[in-house]
Parts: structure tokens; sequence; C-alpha cells
């Protein structure tokens, strides 16, 4: 079983910058695929960002390219999300999610363990 929690959420104005992070159990999270999704009311859950076990390889969704950036630290079991010049349209439930093997995908489904979300909400 692998616990994820994330933390960095808020309210921010548009053009500001937040850092989400999310930190994951488990003694192999060094080899983990990790992915960020997010949810607005009203829509279904989509992808934001995706990073493989060693950080070499991001994958990003159009909307969000050029302004986050996924990270991971496999030292601090933590994975982080920095998200600059953000909209009004990035306000959203961020969740964290994990798959133990694979390569960094886009789907949700393919992501067995989830975290419970954070808020970010984007001011005009």
């Amino acid at each position: 079983q692998v616990q994820l929690v994330e933390s960095g959420g808020g309210l921010v104005q548009a053009g500001g910058s937040l850092r989400l992070s999310c930190a994951a159990s488990g003694r192999t999270f060094s080899t983990y695929i990790m992915g960020w999704f997010r949810q607005a009311p009203g829509k279904e859950r989509e992808f934001v960002a995706a990073i493989n076990w060693s950080g070499g390889i991001t994958v990003y969704a159009d909307s969000v390219k050029g302004r986050f950036t996924i990270s991971r630290d496999n030292a601090k079991n933590t994975v982080y999300l920095q998200m600059n010049s953000l909209k009004p349209e990035d306000t959203a439930v961020y969740y964290c999610a994990t798959k133990k093997v694979g390569l960094a995908t886009m789907t949700p489904l393919e992501y067995p363990y989830w975290g419970q979300g954070t808020q970010v909400t984007v001011s005009s």
C-alpha cells in the first residue's frame, strides 16, 4: 500500500505562483512513476504532468507546458509541481498519483494510488 499526502495549495492571484508537494510512503519510492492530475467542479479529472523514476522523463499537458514544472527528490520521497503564471482556469483540486510500474502516462485509470487532493484557487 502506498500513501500520498499533498500540500501547498491555496489562493493566489492570476500571474502568481504556487509549489505543490506530495510526500509518499514506501521504501521503493525511487522506482515509482509519479503524476499530477486536477479536477475542476463539474469537470472530469485531467492529466497535468508526470515524471519517471529518475526524473529524466517528464510529460506535460499542453495547457500547462512552459508554466508548470514537475520534479522529484527521491531522498525525501517527495514529488513537486511548481506552478508559475497561474490562470483562473487552473483553479481545481490537484491530486498526486503513483504507479509502481510502467511509463509516465496521462491516463488516470493507470494510476492505482491517489492522494486526498489539495485545492488551488486562482483569482482574476
